[in-house]
């Protein structure tokens, strides 16, 4: 309106005018109204809704996320009225608010009668999505993006429309939560009554394979899922169902059991070919030789595959020779072929029973005839423990050479066998073959004599001997009778003297020689017993014998002072 006419109205009819054109126009406050882009400067549009003012809204509301802005002057486009004349006399209008209210409306009609929405995914959050639905944001929970499986990476479905329903409105918080689960179970549960009408036991169907376990594969086959039992996998024994079958792979399945009510499928793969073991007579002999693969082991049994169709099985008693054999993955390795003899077929089982061991000639008839008693070799040491050295004797057999059969003096044993370690060659002799009880038994202090039986061969009981003293206790005199050698004896405390009041350890000294009788010999301790009380006994019989007699009435010290005297 120009300056002119307005000056050619009075003030009252201006406002009777203003008045009348918005008694005419649609546009009401706090309500969505038409308007008009008249202008679009400086990121501002400003829009005319038929009141005495423009309104203005920032460019960015007339954007959706994810999307660029287009809107041209002259477009018309809903706004909400929010206020007709503000404080600085202009109409304030919202775009996004017009945009909400109507979405808002329409999503509420939607929700309640359960009608299917269409939104676009624009930001990845955590735990989900949001969603742009209209120009209102929605959540998409993570586990409501698919049925069968969660989407690992979601960014695949960003800005791209997507069919979904709403589980939750909540207007006053602003609060929406939709699901794309809901739409695809839907589809699922259609084609699961699709296919539930055309499955019959006996039908052979494609499918894929969703899931492996340790007991089986589930097989997806469109709506409904079955299981295929680790049994029914191959006609032969598997580890691992993972060993035969591929994650997502597509593949023929038989099903052995429909139960229409559960929905529960029972698959077979197996059934889809013959049973092998129909013809096993004809491929398989006993007593016969044959390669094997394998498969798996055991502290009992080790499990084999035969001619890529029958299970094989060798007990831990024909895995080895050895009384006690080890375990298996010490003599062979899974994946391994191998050669084995056929012991027999149990059709009851259906597998094969065969012998590792009985491949090879029996190792204790081949030690009899190579090694004697009293033979000494040199070998490896294979395994130290507490209790002694084990060693290689020949293949598959080991001996033991026992820590007390180290060295002659039991003291210095423990002190010899850390000394050794594995794989030291070491000198033995054989003590004992025992086949039967498949046991060798080895020394190493038996490759020289024993210094103690030497020592008595040639100092025999009750022979006149001469030491000297290195240990005095309250017990008695420790004697050392051959110093190179290492040979001790020792007189007890009660065989020092004939005479009792004698008896004293104190009347003797450290490096003192004395002169003492063998009594006996303390094998467990390797310690000669000796005595002076004996050894005087013994002179005084033999001086009473060359100078005295019992009748004469003389006495021992009477007898020798006359001896002396002459």
């Amino acid at each position: 309106m120009d300056q002119q006419f307005q000056n050619k109205i009075s003030n009252s009819e201006y406002d009777t005018l203003i008045e009348d054109s918005l008694k005419n126009s649609s546009a009401k406050e706090k309500s969505i109204a038409t308007g008009k882009i008249i202008s679009i400067e400086n990121e501002v549009v400003t829009i005319d809704v038929g009141l005495k003012s423009e309104g203005r809204i920032p460019l960015n509301e007339f954007s959706r996320p994810g999307q660029k802005t287009e809107v041209e002057v002259g477009d018309e486009t809903e706004v909400f009225i929010e206020n007709v004349d503000s404080a600085n006399g202009e109409t304030k209008l919202s775009r996004e608010k017009a945009v909400k209210q109507k979405a808002w409306h329409n999503l509420q009609n939607s929700f309640n009668e359960n009608k299917v929405v269409t939104g676009v995914p624009f930001n990845r959050v955590k735990g989900g999505m949001s969603v742009d639905l209209d120009g209102v944001v929605a959540f998409l929970p993570g586990s409501q993006i698919e049925t069968r499986q969660i989407i690992k990476d979601t960014k695949e479905l960003l800005n791209k429309p997507l069919e979904l329903m709403i589980l939750k409105m909540d207007k006053y918080r602003g609060n929406i939560v939709v699901s794309r689960k809901a739409i695809t179970e839907i589809e699922l549960k259609e084609q699961r009554s699709e296919l539930l009408k055309n499955i019959k036991e006996g039908s052979i169907i494609e499918g894929k394979v969703k899931n492996i376990t340790d007991y089986g594969a589930f097989i997806d086959l469109g709506g409904i899922d079955g299981l295929v039992h680790v049994t029914d996998i191959s006609w032969t024994k598997i580890s691992n169902p993972s060993d035969v079958l591929q994650l997502n792979s597509t593949i023929k399945i038989k099903v052995l059991k429909f139960d229409q009510e559960l929905s529960r499928l029972s698959l077979g793969i197996k059934q889809l070919t013959e049973d092998p073991w129909d013809k096993v007579s004809d491929n398989i002999k006993g007593n016969e030789k044959i390669l094997a693969k394998v498969i798996s082991m055991n502290d009992n049994n080790v499990h084999l595959i035969i001619k890529n169709n029958y299970d094989g099985v060798i007990s831990l008693n024909e895995l080895s020779w050895l009384k006690k054999p080890p375990h298996p993955s010490k003599i062979i390795n899974i994946n391994d072929e191998i050669e084995v003899l056929v012991l027999d077929i149990d059709d009851d089982k259906k597998r094969i029973n065969c012998s590792l061991k009985q491949m090879k000639e029996n190792p204790w008839s081949k030690l009899k005839e190579k090694f004697n008693i009293n033979d000494t070799f040199e070998t490896e040491i294979v395994n130290i423990v507490d209790f002694g050295i084990f060693v290689k004797v020949i293949d598959e057999i080991d001996g033991m050479v026992h820590i007390s059969d180290l060295n002659w003096d039991e003291k210095e044993c423990e002190k010899i066998i850390k000394d050794f370690k594995k794989g030291d060659r070491i000198k033995v002799k054989i003590l004992d073959i025992n086949a039967d009880k498949e046991r060798i038994s080895l020394g190493v202090k038996h490759l020289n004599n024993d210094p103690v039986q030497d020592f008595i061969e040639a100092n025999p009981i009750n022979s006149k001997i001469t030491g000297k003293i290195v240990n005095i206790d309250e017990k008695g005199l420790k004697i050392e009778l051959d110093n190179d050698k290492k040979i001790f004896g020792f007189i007890k405390k009660s065989n020092l003297s004939n005479d009792k009041n004698e008896n004293k350890t104190e009347r003797f000294a450290l490096e003192e020689k004395v002169d003492s009788i063998i009594l006996s010999i303390d094998t467990k301790n390797r310690t000669i017993n000796l005595s002076i009380k004996e050894l005087e006994i013994r002179d005084e019989k033999e001086a009473l014998n060359k100078y005295g007699s019992s009748t004469s009435g003389a006495s021992l010290g009477d007898i020798l002072g006359s001896v002396l005297k002459k």
